[in-house]
């Protein structure tokens, strides 16, 4: 295995945790700045929107950069965003800083996936990919209730001062393991990175991304009322039930990056037809507290078995332009997440309860199976299948 994998690991768990610890920490957050629980959510939202400007204007604007200098200077401003939302007097500043640490969240995720790739053998692509998310999905399980259980002992903003560390330890990581990659080719430019979006399967796929991170995001996003508030957990119990959510996205995005390099679409169609069962099953058991830890860790093993599958399609379909596909696909992860907590919030406000965003995210969830399922109906159907190498490669199994 590659070290520098491991450094881009790292990388990815510091910006995980800067992207999910604040759900277990909504509640403080919303009492220390006196904004109500949808007010708070928009940290979230917001830092979502910001990650996507961030994955297509960062990544453009770096598309002929080394990707080395590029990947440290994006954790340079991920370290200044979480020290600045530490700092933070009131709500305002506080979503400056998270705007901030955001912007170089797609553009690092995008790279990164594209670095990870190219250190590999090229049937070990989704691999090498789902290996990098593992720092993400590792912020889940020990970054976020972690953190969580810090943000309540000493205050939320003692988190975020944990994460700007996070971030200077991920910078030397990448500066010592990383090696040094070659200046991409002078012929890669933005209009051939643009290339990429002709094709009518990498659009799919960034739609498929929004709904089905989108989906698992609705009913995640206000997790701690609803295991408050429905579930009847005391709010200590919050992140240790998180490591099971947690569990759950590093088993899903293990077994879901194998079976990608098998069959692309294969994968997601199961993973999100059995996200959206766990979904609706959450949300009409969610009185139960053994099926809600059921729920919890069925909830993150599928929603983060998509993943590596998501991004390898987008990075199969852009063919030899995949830099900004790949950040375009990390934004859309992100388009989602807002999508979801916006979403969930719209059922919080109108008085539906907190069970309510976990029904959205079935709904959803349930537009992404019919969206996926559609485009593969279609590439089976087409004639020119058999042809188009980039189609079987993302239809077709890999035999080895």
């Amino acid at each position: 295995m590659p070290l520098g994998l491991i450094a881009l690991a790292v990388g990815a768990f510091g910006i995980g945790l800067t992207e999910f610890v604040i759900m277990g920490l909504l509640p403080e957050v919303a009492t220390d700045f006196a904004v109500s629980e949808s007010a708070a959510g928009w940290l979230i939202s917001g830092y979502a929107l910001s990650v996507v400007v961030g994955a297509l204007g960062l990544t453009a604007a770096t598309t002929r950069l080394p990707r080395k200098p590029v990947l440290l200077g994006l954790i340079v401003l991920f370290i200044l965003g979480n020290a600045l939302t530490a700092l933070a007097p009131d709500y305002g500043i506080a979503m400056i800083g998270r705007v901030i640490a955001a912007l170089c969240h797609g553009a690092f995720f995008g790279i990164g996936a594209v670095v990870a790739a190219g250190l590999v053998a090229p049937e070990k692509k989704a691999g090498a990919i789902a290996l990098m998310f593992t720092g993400l999905t590792a912020a889940n399980v020990f970054g976020v209730p972690f953190g969580t259980f810090l943000g309540q002992q000493f205050g939320w903003r003692s988190t975020f001062w944990v994460i700007a560390g996070i971030g200077i330890l991920a910078f030397i990581g990448i500066l010592t393991l990383v090696p040094k990659l070659p200046r991409p080719d002078a012929a890669v430019r933005l209009r051939h990175e643009l290339r990429a979006f002709r094709s009518g399967q990498v659009w799919v796929s960034l739609v498929v991304t929004v709904l089905a991170y989108g989906g698992m995001f609705g009913g995640f996003t206000y997790i701690a009322y609803t295991l408050t508030e429905v579930s009847g957990f005391d709010s200590g119990a919050v992140p240790w039930l998180l490591v099971l959510f947690g569990i759950g996205l590093v088993i899903g995005n293990a077994v879901g990056g194998r079976l990608a390099d098998r069959s692309i679409d294969g994968t997601l169609l199961v993973a999100v037809s059995v996200l959206f069962i766990v979904l609706v099953a959450f949300a009409a058991l969610a009185t139960s507290g053994i099926a809600t830890i059921v729920a919890l860790f069925l909830m993150g093993g599928f929603g983060f078995a998509t993943v590596p599958a998501l991004q390898s399609r987008t990075m199969v379909y852009a063919g030899s332009a995949p830099t900004l596909a790949s950040g375009a696909n990390i934004g859309a992860f992100n388009v989602g997440n807002a999508l979801g907590a916006w979403a969930g919030g719209i059922g919080i406000a109108a008085g539906l309860g907190y069970t309510s965003p976990l029904w959205i995210g079935a709904g959803i969830t349930a537009a992404a199976i019919v969206v996926l399922g559609a485009a593969v109906v279609r590439l089976r159907r087409s004639t020119t299948e058999a042809s188009d190498p980039l189609a079987v490669a993302a239809a077709q199994p890999v035999h080895r």
